[in-house]
């Protein structure tokens, strides 16, 4: 399993790191930045499709919430009547964590990357047409060392993840009984993940070397700048429906 791991996920990005290490002017900042960019890409259609799922999942919410009033001494039906639900609005629930799922694999990796493959007896997996640098020097524009934890980097991870999770749609009960206690307690969860995933992402980034917590930040921000656009573009087609 091990072995599957490496020769799937770590060996690439291990050598993909060391190749724009090269070509980069040997700067692990700007290698680390390129590598970032190259696997978002490479993830794009199910950030997006996360994305939509999200936005989606919030435009349902009130009826989802009157679903749970009006069914709530009959669960099953209620479970039924909600898959009916998404599936009449093409939506899989379970999509928005996809990308999530995917990228821990890779975080792992690229975890590893930094934690035993920077040193002289890592670049011994390079592939035969990647050139070996010799050493890695793991200071970042001359001043950062990515080897070591960063905590000006880790609390710059947990702001932008703040920053994604504030950008999303939080859906607000629009049916006010008893039956509806459920979406309160969804709600109130929803806020304190909004706080205690970036406090988590500080506490864990500045422990772990700053080169992963750049990944992790760099990540965050692609994201952010992909909800943007998504956003903008939706209320855009809002807008054009409206005029006509």
């Amino acid at each position: 399993m091990i072995e599957i791991f490496n020769t799937v996920l770590y060996y690439p990005l291990f050598n993909l790191l060391i190749w724009l290490y090269n070509i980069l002017g040997q700067d692990i900042g700007l290698a680390i930045i390129g590598l970032t960019v190259l696997t978002k890409l490479v993830l794009y259609p199910l950030s997006l499709q996360a994305i939509k799922a999200q936005k989606s999942l919030s435009t349902l919410q009130p009826k989802i919430e009157e679903l749970k009033v009006k069914y709530k001494d009959q669960k099953e039906v209620m479970s039924k009547e909600l898959m009916k639900l998404y599936q009449e609005n093409k939506i899989n629930p379970l999509s928005s964590c996809l990308p999530i799922l995917i990228q821990l694999p890779i975080l792992i990796a690229v975890y590893q990357v930094f934690m035993k493959g920077l040193g002289s007896e890592g670049l011994e997996n390079l592939y035969p047409f990647v050139t070996n640098p010799g050493h890695i020097n793991a200071v970042f524009l001359g001043f950062l060392d990515l080897s070591k934890a960063n905590i000006v980097l880790a609390i710059l991870a947990g702001l932008a993840q703040f920053w994604q999770a504030k950008m999303m749609p939080m859906a607000k009960p629009t049916v006010k009984t008893p039956g509806s206690k459920d979406e309160g307690m969804a709600s109130m969860m929803n806020k304190q993940m909004l706080y205690f995933m970036p406090l988590i992402t500080v506490v864990i980034g500045a422990s772990l070397p700053g080169g992963l917590t750049l990944y992790w930040f760099l990540t965050t921000i692609l994201t952010i700048a992909q909800q943007y656009f998504y956003f903008r573009k939706g209320k855009e087609s809002v807008g054009v429906e409206a005029v006509k």
